[in-house]
């Protein structure tokens, strides 16, 4: 839109000083209004009701061959400014009509909202006064009894009612010659079954897979009679305003009472369908909750949401489905979430560091080998010298497959004296490795503190509260078998071992507009679709995990830039010493696959 560059001195008329037969700009606040419907002519025609300060009411009818060169007016509350508007007597009333050179703007009426004026005009002028005036109006309308209609989520709605509300268009068909079909949607759910209305799948517009996704938050409207010409012409992606639409109860055919959503032929109590631009305050919001969530359930979805603030009131122990924003998260160098964890006792434990141990490794090694333990029932045995470290001595014990050595990749060798870099060495030569020390007349497992198992790169950890280790010759019946394989979850059964899981631990502090909660995540793989065990082996996916927290949580200082994230989580009570102390936890949740 441009401006002329002088603009023009008008004068603008009160609502209580208008004469028949006379032409005059005006200001006012829509009372009521009619969305532009087609005329019995081939005109577009709009019904507005307008008041100012002096508490004078004028009816206003606009008739225009093009439906955007009527007023744009989407709520009750808008301002409009009428120029070179036509006053005549009509049944003992003043009424407006357009006449030559008849130009209108209209403005937001809420207070704070930017000043701009929706208009089909290329030119237009607007003055310091002329915001004034605007401003002046809209103090007006938020001090006077001026009452305007509540706009209604698709979740707030009860049968049997009238409503108005804003949503998008995901697909329209037709359904006869006097019914149409929209399927909109605003972001919420509704709280009860809807009807479904059947039409051929080639004559439903729309993308199926936006269709698909959003199944269960769209809402089938049928616009009847005079609305099909406007629901036919509108496009898929729209934001449209619906005003006085039906919700009643309506019995299908399986006996299952479902509600129906009908707009109701004719313009009674300003029934219609109005297009509204992407920048409307409406629309802004919309977006905000139409925002599809950056992380999905994979159960629970028949729970309804509840806010955090609810919440925080309710009992303990419950189940709940929330949508809120990730405002912060804890640990920020996300390989100190990674842990170990007994789902046997419930504990947790950090994972030794390298240092850590290489010491308890080496202590173990002080011993050195003994020589007479070089044979046993199942396992070919070596003692190798270490060089340059006085008489250290590593023992291998090569667990044999029916008296004969496995190629080295299928093998399990039971080290004894080695070091912390000597394992790592050997786990690449061999299918895994047991760290053993020399016990009476035997061989048996190290201290639970290091891991019972190596496999490659990844170490196997047990519970050292919950294990009961058995003799390594328990190991005996898999040697035996005919393709031993030597997989850690074998392994770790014959020998009587509680395995630990690598588990992300971490702490989110989710905001949802109506308070924060700290809610806990103890995920092995589900929740970001990465498995513990390899984010602190494979820097690749500690990439990509610092990639997924960034979109979870962005460097950004305005909450409303956040993404939305739906998750599950459940309250209960954990002892704290003598205390008990309340906690959430995420269950069943994983990040989008597209995230």
């Amino acid at each position: 839109l441009s401006c002329q560059q002088v603009a023009p001195k008008y004068t603008y008329t009160s609502l209580n000083h208008l004469k028949n037969e006379s032409v005059v700009n005006l200001y006012g606040v829509v009372k009521f209004f009619k969305p532009p419907y087609l005329s019995k002519g081939t005109d577009f025609c709009t019904m507005v009701t307008i008041i100012d300060q002096s508490n004078t009411k004028l009816v206003c009818s606009f008739f225009k061959a093009v439906k955007d060169a009527l007023p744009h007016i989407y709520r009750i509350g808008d301002i409009v400014r009428f120029h070179r508007i036509k006053i005549k007597e009509f049944n003992h009333q003043i009424q407006g009509t357009s006449g030559p050179g008849f130009a209108s703007l209209t403005f937001d009426g809420n207070i704070g909202s930017p000043v701009i004026p929706r208009t089909s005009s290329k030119t237009f002028s607007f003055t310091d006064e002329d915001r004034k005036i605007v401003e002046d109006l809209r103090i007006w309308v938020a001090s006077s009894l001026f009452s305007l209609p509540p706009m209604k989520k698709l979740s707030d709605i009860q049968p049997s009612m009238f409503f108005e509300f804003t949503g998008q268009l995901i697909g329209k068909a037709k359904v006869d010659g006097s019914s149409y079909l929209l399927k909109i949607w605003d972001g919420t759910k509704c709280p009860f079954p809807s009807w479904n209305v059947i039409v051929q799948e080639e004559d439903l517009e729309g993308d199926g897979s936006l269709l698909r996704q959003l199944k269960c938050l769209t809402v089938d409207v049928v616009a009847y009679d005079n609305h099909v010409h406007v629901a036919k012409l509108l496009k898929i992606g729209q934001f449209i305003s619906m005003y006085n639409v039906h919700v009643k109860t309506h019995s299908s055919e399986n006996g299952r009472d479902v509600i129906q959503f009908l707009l109701h032929g004719g313009t009674g109590y300003g029934r219609g369908i109005a297009v509204l631009p992407e920048n409307h305050p409406d629309i802004i919001k919309l977006k905000s909750c139409q925002q599809l969530s950056v992380t999905v359930l994979t159960d629970h979805q028949h729970f309804d949401t509840t806010t955090l603030n609810t919440i925080r009131m309710s009992n303990i122990p419950q189940n709940y489905r929330i949508r809120a924003r990730l405002l912060n998260f804890e640990p920020k160098k996300l390989y100190q979430s990674v842990k170990l964890h007994c789902s046997q006792c419930n504990s947790l434990q950090e994972i030794p560091d390298r240092t850590e141990l290489d010491s308890i490794l080496r202590e173990a090694s002080a011993t050195g080998s003994d020589s007479k333990l070089q044979s046993t029932s199942f396992c070919s045995s070596v003692v190798w010298q270490a060089e340059n470290q006085g008489q250290r001595r590593v023992a291998f014990h090569f667990v044999t497959h029916k008296e004969l050595l496995q190629d080295p990749e299928d093998t399990l060798v039971f080290l004894e004296g080695g070091t912390l870099n000597e394992i790592l060495n050997f786990t690449s030569k061999f299918k895994g490795i047991i760290p053993v020390t020399s016990k009476e007349d035997s061989i048996v497992l190290l201290d639970l503190s290091v891991p019972y198992f190596w496999e490659g790169n990844t170490q196997y950890y047990g519970c050292k509260h919950c294990s009961k280790p058995k003799a390594l010759e328990s190991l005996d019946c898999l040697a035996s078998k005919q393709n031993p394989s030597w997989e850690h979850t074998s392994i770790e059964q014959e020998l009587g071992i509680v395995p630990l899981e690598y588990v992300f631990v971490m702490k989110f502090t989710l905001d949802d507009g109506t308070g924060t909660l700290d809610v806990y995540l103890l995920d092995n793989k589900k929740f970001f679709r990465i498995p513990a065990s390899k984010v602190l082996i494979n820097n690749i996916l500690q990439e990509n995990m610092e990639i997924i927290m960034s979109r979870l949580c962005p460097a950004s200082s305005t909450l409303d830039d956040f993404p939305w994230l739906e998750c599950f989580i459940k309250s209960y009570y954990v002892q704290d010493g003598t205390e008990k102390r309340l906690c959430y936890r995420i269950f069943d949740t994983t990040v989008a696959e597209d995230i």
